[in-house]
């Protein structure tokens, strides 16, 4: 079986692969925040994401950006939780509630069939979700739509391979012990699909957006060690975590202790750091009737 085939089939049954990864992202939330909090910032920057705003997060997960968008927005502000899992989605609604957050809707939806047209929202953002789209150009349209004239996109992706050598040894270790063949990094749907140089500005213009910019972010992980990057990958990490499990469950320790032992060559003096790079990327809909119902050609 090769990765495109194994991708689609897990597209499929998306929504419930999410549901069974909910609690690892949940349990690793504190993590997770302290690892993109800067790179959120600026993404919430760049959608100009400001007190009163109403903002779509697409693909929100367990709410760890929501939590963000909803100090920034302020009691007068409305914010629209969107993701393809129940489960997750849930877990993201208990904990904005226990912070005080009460103006927070969510709502289960695939980020390539929103059908929020007409919304007329402010500003719309995705953290770290488009790359699972097989289709990223129909979920960017979906979420253009979704947007008032002159509103606000950003998101963030993870750039290439060669900028994301943890991922890159996950995904080539994860493939070697299942028995799968080698997969090119930019095959749709999975974890580096939208580092290809040009790519994101390219879908973005074609999906119609003005005023794109993309540059990339550095974003390393720390962590005590190498098996505590693993502990997390193991229960959040849906790519790695679908990949392994058709095998038996010490097959799939040994592969976890394989990829630990790769990546020990990222620990230094005063613990393990993880190179990452992502891509933000921020657009606008055009605020010209014209504009908005001619986007430009894929």
């Amino acid at each position: 079986m090769h990765l495109d085939t194994y991708s689609k089939d897990l597209s499929s049954t998306a929504g419930r692969a999410w549901d069974a990864a909910a609690t690892g992202w949940s349990r690793h939330g504190a993590l997770v925040d302290t690892w993109l909090r800067e790179a959120t910032g600026t993404m919430l920057d760049a959608a100009g994401i400001g007190p009163g705003a109403k903002v779509l997060d697409v693909a929100a997960g367990a709410g760890g950006q929501t939590l963000h968008i909803a100090r920034r927005v302020g009691p007068n502000g409305r914010v629209l939780a969107t993701d393809i899992s129940a489960s997750v989605l849930a877990l993201a609604e208990h904990a904005l509630r226990a912070a005080g957050f009460d103006r927070i809707a969510t709502r289960v939806a695939d980020a390539q069939a929103l059908d929020l047209a007409g919304s007329e929202f402010d500003a719309a953002i995705c953290r770290l979700g488009l790359m699972f789209c097989h289709d990223p150009l129909n979920a960017l349209g979906e979420i253009r739509a979704a947007l008032k004239p002159a509103g606000r996109v950003s998101g963030l992706v993870f750039s290439g391979p060669q900028c994301n050598p943890c991922i890159a040894v996950l995904m080539s270790t994860a493939l070697r012990h299942a028995g799968l063949a080698p997969a090119s990094p930019n095959t749709p749907g999975t974890l580096l699909s939208l580092g290809q140089p040009g790519l994101l500005a390219q879908l973005l213009t074609a999906a119609g957006f003005v005023d794109v910019e993309v540059r990339a972010i550095s974003a390393p992980m720390h962590l005590p060690s190498s098996q505590d990057y693993i502990d997390f990958v193991r229960t959040a990490g849906l790519p790695i975590m679908a990949i392994l499990a058709p095998l038996t469950a010490a097959a799939q320790a040994h592969a976890w202790r394989d990829m630990a032992a790769q990546l020990d060559k990222f620990s230094t003096s005063t613990g393990w750091v993880g190179p990452n790079e992502l891509l933000l990327c921020a657009a606008t809909r055009p605020a010209s009737p014209a504009a908005m119902d001619h986007p430009a050609a894929p």
